[in-house]
């Protein structure tokens, strides 16, 4: 299988410090992602938890952060229940450019994903849309 990866772009206009926090720190991921239970700190894991009913608080999808470099790269891994064990690899860079920044995500490792890495993909790459849409209005 050719290797799959999600790659996004977003032109948000804040400077990278700003746009650091909503990336690294628990309440700030909650405006937009979902809650932390603690910041980021680089070479520490990290979970983000739901706010479904009945579920609120319960860990969602986790990960451990690989590389810090504020506010320009943020890298980590991701899993969750669905991924059965497969972690995946997220990389954010923030460019500054005159007005703003302009953040990358690269979301990759799914043909680790024995069953349906496809379909997977496809659904967190719909589910990336959705979360920055909401990343914008916050950001911003």
């Amino acid at each position: 299988m050719s290797t799959m990866k999600i790659v996004k772009t977003l032109f948000l206009k804040a400077p990278p410090e700003h746009v650091w926090k909503f990336l690294t720190e628990a309440d700030q991921l909650a405006l937009w992602f979902h809650e932390g239970a603690s910041d980021l700190e680089e070479g520490g894991d990290y979970s983000l938890l739901t706010n479904t009913y009945g579920k609120e608080g319960e860990k969602l999808c986790w990960g451990k952060v690989l590389e810090m470099k504020k506010p320009e790269r943020l890298v980590h891994s991701f899993t969750h229940n669905y991924l059965q064990g497969v972690e995946t690899t997220c990389t954010w860079t923030l460019e500054a450019v005159n007005g703003g920044t302009i953040l990358t995500l690269v979301h990759e490792g799914w043909e680790k994903v024995e069953e349906n890495a496809f379909n997977m993909a496809a659904d967190h790459d719909k589910g990336w849309d959705e979360h920055f849409s909401r990343l914008r209005r916050v950001a911003n």
